[in-house]
């Protein structure tokens, strides 16, 4: 595989035939994964998709997951694949805490299925897991690179933190290759929901409203489409020795300067304040020490004003007021 991954690396130069590895995308039809499918297949990879939604145009090349008893073993009995990426999993603290089963069952219980169908099936096939810049919790201190204690303060974050460890049990004891990025503040066009989303049907409603916080808590924010790129980046550079990576843009944005500069686009004046008051489950201040992703190559190409642009276009031409 390391001889793959060189053959590739030095096909990036004029006149060289680029090597194609096989990729399964677990989650294909999710937020993040459809992204990373596209980007995937653009770039002239093999790309095979796998989820719970019937897919019937792209069936050849798509893997139907049963929501009630998820199957791992049959998708990789049938076909080898150089690495796996799970972009499958729930994404809503505040759902972890109505619904902690759920969540652990999404983000824990089946990282451990997908890991021990590879190891049953195909033990070659490297893996790559989303986990969550949420496993962090409260930093004692900013920027936290990858070395950083680890003590979230959600059911979320303590199941991302579990699957990662399920990663690294998977390497010391069984020899396969994994690794989890911790990814932070994802957003972009599609989205439709968190932060920028709840916003837009707030300011659509053309009443004055209340925010969650001060306004001064921080997000590391990073649009899908930097995000792929990054997951790539990663595929072809990790070590895939239960590598930890912090995966973002190294920049710290306060929530009242993100809702500032999304409020700016609207053509209308919009009311809002923010109460105070916390969340349960949420951090307060984040900001991510991505150098190990720079080594690999990695640039952000989208900044948080011209990623909001995109999605407040996108969003006006296709919600529902």
């Amino acid at each position: 595989m390391v001889e793959r991954i060189n053959n590739f690396k030095e096909s990036t130069a004029p006149n060289h035939k680029v090597f194609m590895e096989k990729i399964l995308i677990i989650g294909s039809k999710g937020f993040i994964g459809r992204y990373l499918y596209t980007f995937l297949l653009g770039k002239g990879y093999i790309v095979k998709g796998a989820d719970v939604v019937i897919d019937y145009v792209n069936s050849e090349n798509y893997f139907l997951i049963d929501t009630l008893n998820s199957d791992f073993d049959s998708i990789l009995r049938k076909e080898e694949f150089d690495i796996c990426i799970n972009c499958s999993g729930a994404a809503s603290v505040p759902d972890s805490i109505t619904n902690p089963m759920r969540d652990y069952t999404l983000n824990t219980f089946n990282v451990f299925k997908i890991l021990e169908a590879i190891r049953s099936n195909q033990p070659s096939c490297r893996f790559v897991n989303l986990s969550s810049a949420a496993v962090y919790g409260n930093p004692e201190r900013l920027p936290v690179d990858e070395s950083s204690i680890t003590k979230p303060v959600s059911p979320y974050g303590v199941h991302k933190l579990h699957a990662e460890k399920l990663c690294r049990m998977f390497y010391e004891f069984y020899n396969i290759r994994t690794c989890s990025l911790r990814v932070f503040s994802v957003y972009g066009v599609g989205l439709q929901k968190q932060l920028f989303w709840d916003l837009h049907k707030k300011a659509v409603s053309h009443n004055p409203f209340t925010l969650y916080g001060t306004g001064n808590e921080s997000r590391d924010f990073i649009n899908v489409l930097d995000l792929a790129r990054a997951i790539e980046l990663v595929s072809l550079s990790s070590g895939f020795d239960a590598d930890i990576i912090n995966i973002a843009n190294g920049t710290e944005v306060s929530i009242k300067d993100a809702v500032s500069i999304f409020y700016s686009f609207f053509p209308f004046k919009i009311n809002y304040s923010f109460s105070g008051d916390f969340r349960k489950g949420d951090p307060v201040n984040w900001l991510a020490d991505i150098s190990k992703l720079r080594s690999f190559g990695y640039a952000p190409t989208v900044d948080i004003t011209a990623g909001l642009h995109q999605y407040y276009d996108w969003v006006r031409l296709n919600s529902e007021n």
